[in-house]
């Protein structure tokens, strides 16, 4: 069997799919997207097709190193999504040539099913209590949200006790019966989160993502230290390379890289069983399309330490598309109290709507991240 053909696909709302072809009919798809960057993306992928074409897509991990190490470039956002979208696609064809989900060739499943949330109250967090119970009513038992909106390094404690008071009153309305997380998303600096954090443990979030930019190891190291609440991290590193001072210096207790950014199912794995041997949980980043979640959900189902799954169903990006839109009836995403079984079709386990999937890549789309402003005028972190 050969690689015949890569064809990228750029559907809305902010999504990349990736078809690759084969000389013998079968074909895998991969999601190689970078939120905001897909065309860049459509053009790595088209450069790869150079090295890829003629290939053998059985032989995954050789493919995977040759793109990986190939010249003197590597890492990265950018280079690692594209390596994710084509790692995704050439498990598919395994998975379908073996007429066995990726995750039985992995090894088998330790789980049957995959606890589950949800985002609400936008990128400025607003009507949390108003979410959850919308959540709540489909059966979620967690959701996650925004801290705050723009936060300077030093700011204000009214800002502080907005936040403070906003999740006061999300969990006085929920009790105990839901979880939530709250992502910091990189806007709040090491001065405040280190008071935010302290204010909001009595709260009990299962997690907070993003405490602090993921540049700053040594300063999660140090938070992480002063808190109960377990930190996450892992959304914007890029391979297991980046994960190593994240491990040795215990930065965090959960890690949340994204399939769709790291080097995909293959070094997903590798780091999720790394996590495991530091007593670290897994919790793969996940706000994408529905490809870039069934590949996901096939790392959830071989890694112990995997404990919940991100996803976007009817997240606030997804207007003009939902993850559904682009599967066929029998192979669409449904949370069943609470949790999302795992896939046990062959290959990602997903039957993709080609025909609704070319309609809207006529569409397309330029989805950008907003630009966000401090009072003084300086850019804020998204």
């Amino acid at each position: 069997m050969k690689i015949t053909a890569l064809k990228t696909f750029l559907v809305p709302p902010r999504w990349l799919f990736l078809k690759i072809e084969t000389d013998e009919g079968i074909c895998g798809w991969g999601e190689p997207v970078l939120e905001g960057h897909a065309e860049t993306l459509a053009a790595k992928i088209a450069e790869y097709a150079d090295f890829l074409i003629g290939r053998d897509p059985g032989r995954i991990e050789d493919i995977w190193q040759s793109l990986y190490r190939n010249g003197c470039y590597r890492g990265g956002p950018v280079l690692m999504s594209a390596l994710s979208g084509i790692d995704m696609a050439l498990w598919d064809i395994k998975g379908k040539v073996a007429n066995m989900p990726v995750h039985a060739l992995l090894g088998g499943a330790v789980r049957d099913r995959v606890k589950s949330y949800c985002w609400i109250g936008g990128d400025r967090p607003t009507d949390l209590i108003g979410g959850a119970q919308k959540l709540r009513e489909k059966g979620y038992k967690a959701l996650k949200f925004n801290i705050c909106s723009e936060m300077q390094i030093i700011d204000s404690y009214r800002k502080i006790d907005q936040s403070v008071q906003m999740l006061s009153e999300l969990r006085a309305a929920i009790g105990n019966d839901m979880d939530f997380a709250c992502d910091f998303h990189g806007r709040v600096h090491m001065p405040m989160a280190r008071i935010l954090l302290r204010e909001i443990e009595h709260l009990h979030p299962m997690f907070v993502e993003d405490a602090v930019l993921s540049t700053q190891i040594d300063e999660m190291a140090d938070l992480s230290r002063a808190t109960t609440i377990p930190l996450a991290i892992g959304e914007r590193l890029h391979s297991r390379f980046d994960f190593r001072a994240v491990f040795e210096k215990r930065a965090a207790s959960v890690i949340n890289p994204d399939t769709a950014h790291v080097g995909g199912i293959s070094e997903m794995v590798r780091i999720g069983h790394w996590a495991e041997a530091y007593d670290i949980a897994l919790a793969p980043h996940c706000p994408l399309g529905p490809i870039a979640l069934a590949a996901c959900l096939q790392v959830d189902a071989i890694c112990h330490n995997a404990f919940i799954q991100e996803q976007s169903l009817g997240m606030h990006y997804n207007t003009g598309g939902d993850l559904n839109d682009y599967l066929l009836p029998s192979s669409r995403y449904q949370v069943i109290d609470g949790y999302l079984p795992i896939p046990q079709g062959p290959g990602l386990g997903i039957e993709v709507d080609e025909d609704h999937i070319i309609a809207q890549s006529t569409i397309g789309h330029r989805w950008r991240a907003p630009l966000w402003r401090h009072e003084d005028g300086s850019i804020a972190e998204w």
